[in-house]
């Protein structure tokens, strides 16, 4: 693992922790770095980290792939929206990584733009390959070519990530650089 070294003091990272005041949610492609980015961002930001798929296969005692066999993609959407809802509720110090439809549902975008702050991770299709190549646990991706299927729902997707007050683009290259980037579209936020 990379360790980030910030273009922003520690001084400087705790005054944009203390003035962010509610969660940061990290939305995005599958593959573009929200878990990884996530983490590092937390620790700089001396935050707790969570990972909604994670506690959305803890709920359901049962994985992604096989919600999505058993119950489908309407039934998992549903799911995410009241684990999401529920990370959200107190409003504490976290840096949450949802899974990449999330942000297209819109009851689920609506409570994440009301209770957090929205930062949307983008990358090209070619890293966004590279990266979901290297795990087998991606339902969307199992009934034709990664390639098309990821530059098909980037393109549809697109439209809801966009409202996300904060653009980040995630490229090739450790992820210290997309994690400063993040740091620099909060501050400039707020």
């Amino acid at each position: 693992m990379d360790v980030p070294q910030p273009r922003f003091s520690d001084q400087e990272i705790a005054r944009i922790a203390e003035r962010i005041g509610r969660p940061v949610v990290l939305v995005g492609m599958m593959g573009v770095g929200k878990s990884s980015v996530g983490k590092r961002l937390a620790g700089l930001l001396h935050w707790n980290f969570i990972d909604a798929d994670d506690e959305i296969e803890r709920s359901a005692r049962m994985a992604i792939p096989e919600i999505f066999d058993t119950y489908g993609e309407g039934y998992f959407r549903d799911g995410e929206r009241r684990v999401i809802a529920r990370l959200l509720e107190d409003g504490s110090p976290t840096v949450i990584a949802t899974g990449g439809g999330a942000f297209c549902n819109p009851a689920t975008r609506q409570l994440i733009l009301e209770r957090a702050v929205a930062v949307w991770l983008d990358s090209d299709v070619d890293t966004l390959v590279e990266r979901t190549a290297r795990k087998d646990n991606r339902p969307l991706l199992r009934d034709g070519d990664p390639r098309e299927i990821l530059a098909k729902l980037r393109n549809e997707r697109a439209p809801a990530y966009s409202q996300a007050p904060i653009h980040v683009v995630s490229a090739n290259g450790p992820h210290t650089q997309t994690v400063n980037r993040v740091l620099e579209g909060i501050a400039q936020w707020l």
